[in-house]
């Protein structure tokens, strides 16, 4: 069965384009207007994805972001933010709020189509059009003891020896193990909004991550890298 979208979007000449892009890779998608609308979609139907836009005549996507975040039958639900081109503090906000991942307008809907199917292969949506993924060998609580008392992560059994940094970086890569995180929410997560930290610094850590994980399992890498997307905790 192909995996269903809802597709928040008040322009319908965007609308229009996106679900063509997402319907010709095979993805049922469900459009509305409005917020009061899309609200009633998720009541009705049980969707894969959201793709939200931030600014509706009648709120905002990122109002439907909390809703979903909060509630228990959705509060895994990937989301895909849409915004307009510059307002840095949506992007902030949604990614705070939960977002998966981010575009600005305007954008590539193949770029789209793109993100869209990663976040649904990380969902274990397959290969992103509803086809079954296989099963992971283990979850994260599996392989993973964070101990957020002590700031402390263990594999397997072992401490691994993290830094301040480190720790949360790897603690909120555990909390949203499988998805891609954007080095935005990563950089917010580990250094706060006030840092005046770089992606390369995310990109620092992220390796010496690695290295520390390989120390204790050679056997398998870890965190996986998405070009232009960030990076994700594979499980």
């Amino acid at each position: 069965m192909s995996a269903r979208l809802l597709l928040l979007e008040d322009d319908p000449a965007i609308a229009r384009t996106v679900a063509y892009a997402l319907e010709r890779d095979g993805l049922a998608v469900t459009h509305s207007l409005l917020v009061h609308d899309a609200r009633q979609q998720l009541q009705r139907t049980r969707f894969d994805l959201l793709v939200l836009d931030v600014g509706l005549p009648d709120g905002s996507g990122l109002d439907l972001l909390r809703d979903v975040r909060n509630a228990a039958p959705t509060a895994a639900l990937p989301v895909l933010m849409l915004s307009a081109h510059g307002e840095e503090i949506d992007r902030v906000l949604g990614l705070e709020l939960g977002a998966d991942d981010y575009l600005t307008k305007p954008f590539s809907p193949r770029e789209l189509a793109a993100r869209v199917k990663a976040l649904l292969r990380r969902a274990g949506h397959g290969n992103g059009n509803g086809h079954p993924a296989a099963a992971p060998a283990a979850s994260a609580t599996a392989l993973f003891h964070d101990d957020e008392t002590g700031q402390r992560i263990s594999l397997r059994g072992q401490a691994l020896p993290l830094t301040r940094r480190e720790y949360r970086l790897l603690s909120h890569l555990l909390r949203g193990a499988g998805r891609i995180h954007s080095r935005d929410a990563l950089l917010a997560a580990a250094w706060g909004d006030d840092s005046e930290s770089t992606d390369r610094t995310v990109d620092t850590h992220i390796k010496t991550l690695r290295a520390k994980l390989r120390e204790v399992d050679p056997a398998r890498e870890y965190i996986s890298t998405h070009r232009g997307m960030g990076y994700c905790l594979d499980v």
